[in-house]
């Protein structure tokens, strides 16, 4: 995993504690002292929580320490269960041309709209946008559904359809599946 980066929001105090502990810990502490100092951490640091004493509007990744003294192992291990939950949510989440595809809440996000997919959807999409070429029918029934290549089914090409008209009526998409002579694509443009 990554450097444990803290942004320590107008808390010096707390900082220089940080500072000295900084060799036996997999954390590394920054002092941030106003909003724009802030703003320019936060666009430099990939794996951050910001640690403050009041909560700052709009920043869904810190801890808030507004209840002093704290016991110190709790706290540390507080920040371990934070980072955590950050590592997983990134890992949630991947990017499908101008979408995002949260498997989690199994939603694709675009253009301000969400819409809610199937555990199959996910699936054929995902393994489409991995390969980002043409994929036969019979490999989506092997590895999507874990159907033998023999069996005779029209399953796929329900689906498939199913899930164009979804993204084509609510982000107006008509291409984001295409059909290709070898197979089905992800259009990513």
């Amino acid at each position: 995993m990554d450097n444990q980066n803290l942004i320590i929001f107008k808390f010096e105090a707390f900082y220089k504690i940080f500072k000295e502990l900084e060799q036996n810990t997999t954390f590394k502490s920054f002092e941030v002292s106003d909003y724009k100092m802030l703003q320019e951490k936060k666009k430099i640091l990939k794996n951050y929580i910001i640690i403050t004493k009041k909560e700052i509007k709009d920043n869904p990744r810190q801890v808030i320490l507004d209840q002093l003294p704290i016991k110190f192992f709790n706290f540390i291990e507080k920040l371990n269960i934070e980072f955590l939950k950050l590592h997983y949510n990134e890992k949630s989440e991947f990017k499908v041309g101008k979408y995002k595809i949260n498997l989690n809440s199994r939603e694709l996000i675009g253009e301000d709209k969400v819409i809610k997919l199937t555990e199959k959807e996910i699936k054929i999409i995902t393994h489409l946008s991995k390969l980002n070429k043409p994929v036969s029918i019979n490999e989506l029934q092997s590895e999507v559904w874990e159907y033998n290549s023999k069996l005779e089914t029209h399953t796929v090409e329900t689906h498939v359809y199913r899930l164009r008209e979804k993204i084509s009526k609510n982000f107006n998409n008509k291409n984001f599946i295409e059909s290709k002579k070898s197979g089905y694509k992800i259009n990513l443009d």
